[in-house]
């Protein structure tokens, strides 16, 4: 497998002038902010929940669904928000999904009955499908490949590797104060807010051929194909994976996606053209990035609930514990962006899965009765450590070598794998922990997590080619 770039030419392009550093530095802090908004929104209601379904008067598996409708759309429409961007414009689809997701914000926290809120979720997911792939495709087009884009993606993949742990320390904080439905809310303000500066300062996209039709056929099988998936992940772990309800998901998911495959390979303007696969840089960090976060968010899911389920912590201490990770993660990640310039990808990612992984393994010998210092902020430590070097790398590793026509596509590939590989990580350690008993069912869960990060660690250090790569 060469690591050429991709360059089969679409039908149609979208050409952005590179702006100038001021300009840029304005791109990279709303791709930061939009997509900081679109990880926080993941996390959020994990430690609310009970109030939800004690608010609303519904049961555990409806309440699921709060959590489970903006993954689900989300995960199935990354790749076609990505491909939506390159072909009709970046700034265009960008405040776009700014404005469905601040909406759908606005209704979510207004919900009266749980189908409102599971619906509005539901809208949410894929107006963050626009945001996130959009957002690092502007910072890809904004900055030259090199040393500069490097520090842009530290940056970004710093805010955004946060975002997750922030939104369980706000979850805890706003559940315990003036309530879950602010964790919605407070994204009115902040969407409008983008919306009208993305207007105002972004620079429109110059279309320099006639808009092509989109691959419909591509688009929809494989976002049919991503939404089946990441459903029958979440119905395998809670119904069992052996059902055949289960199976029959898992079957229509590959069916579809096997089509996709095939329509790829005739299409003239293929969603995912052909030669994308020959990028060999890019498969290798989609394929770590899915492990990663498979890793990540999955460690975040199980140690919450430790923390809340066996060692007694309250909706607010369990988010203020999270801390250490959050203040660790970004200035890491920072240092990340700049590392990897001198050293390159597979380095950074050798020594932050290491570190991931030797946190999990050591949060898999935790006692009932353990001890914050002593038990777990070593874990969280190197947890944060760990990811935040991860997370800049896995974002240079899967641009390195793209074109800026094909840079929304690389964008949506890369936060497909994220979110495909966070939903297959909690329903798999949701699954592990079910199998145990107790302290026993998590001690075999963190040990699930360390052994995917492991598997991670290998992918990188095989996969990645040398310094330079």
């Amino acid at each position: 497998m060469s690591s050429t770039a991709i360059q089969t030419e679409p039908a149609a392009s979208v050409a952005t002038a590179r702006p100038k550093r001021a300009a840029a530095g304005l791109v990279l802090g709303l791709a930061c902010a939009a997509d900081a908004m679109v990880g926080l929104d993941m996390a959020i209601v994990n430690v609310a929940l009970p109030s939800i379904q004690r608010d609303l008067g519904v049961g555990q598996g409806a309440v699921q669904w709060v959590i489970v409708a903006y993954g689900l759309l989300l995960g199935g429409f990354l790749l076609f928000g990505g491909r939506l961007g390159d072909q009709l414009g970046r700034k265009r689809v960008f405040i776009a999904g700014l404005a469905v997701f601040t909406v759908s914000s606005l209704l979510a926290g207004l919900a009266a009955e749980a189908w409102q809120l599971i619906a509005a979720r539901a809208v949410q997911g894929f107006g963050a499908a626009l945001i996130a792939p959009t957002a690092l495709s502007l910072l890809a087009v904004s900055y030259a490949e090199g040393r500069e884009r490097n520090r842009a993606l530290g940056i970004f993949g710093a805010v955004g590797g946060v975002s997750g742990s922030v939104g369980v320390v706000a979850s805890g904080l706003l559940t315990g104060g003036p309530g879950w439905r602010w964790g919605f809310l407070i994204n009115v303000p902040a969407g409008i807010l983008m919306i009208t500066l993305a207007a105002v300062f972004l620079a429109s996209d110059r279309v320099t051929r006639r808009t092509a039709r989109l691959d419909t056929a591509g688009a929809t099988t494989v976002t049919g194909g991503l939404l089946l998936l990441v459903y029958a992940l979440h119905h395998g772990a809670s119904h069992g994976w052996l059902t055949w309800s289960t199976l029959a998901l898992a079957a229509a998911a590959v069916a579809l996606l096997i089509v996709f495959v095939r329509i790829e390979r005739r299409s003239a303007n293929p969603l995912v053209p052909p030669s994308t696969w020959r990028n060999r840089t890019l498969v290798v960090a989609n394929a770590a990035a899915f492990l990663t976060t498979c890793a990540f968010l999955s460690f975040i899911f199980i140690a919450s609930l430790l923390m809340q389920q066996v060692l007694g912590y309250s909706p607010q201490l369990t988010g203020l514990a999270w801390l250490a990770t959050t203040a660790t993660i970004f200035p890491v990640a920072m240092i990340g962006g700049r590392l990897t310039a001198l050293v390159g990808v597979r380095p950074l990612l050798v020594v932050g899965l290491g570190l991931f992984a030797a946190g999990a393994f050591w949060l898999g010998r935790v006692p009932a009765t353990g001890s914050y210092w002593t038990d777990l902020l070593p874990s969280f430590l190197a947890a944060g450590i760990g990811f935040g070097l991860c997370v800049p790398a896995l974002q240079v590793g899967a641009l390195a070598g793209v074109s800026e026509k094909d840079s929304g596509l690389a964008s949506g590939l890369v936060e497909t794998m994220r979110e495909v590989g966070g939903a297959a990580g909690v329903a798999a350690v949701s699954t592990v922990l079910v199998a145990g008993s107790g302290l026993a069912g998590f001690h075999l869960a963190f040990l699930f997590i360390g052994i995917v990060a492991a598997l991670a660690l290998v992918t990188a250090a095989l996969g990645f080619a040398g310094r330079r790569a």
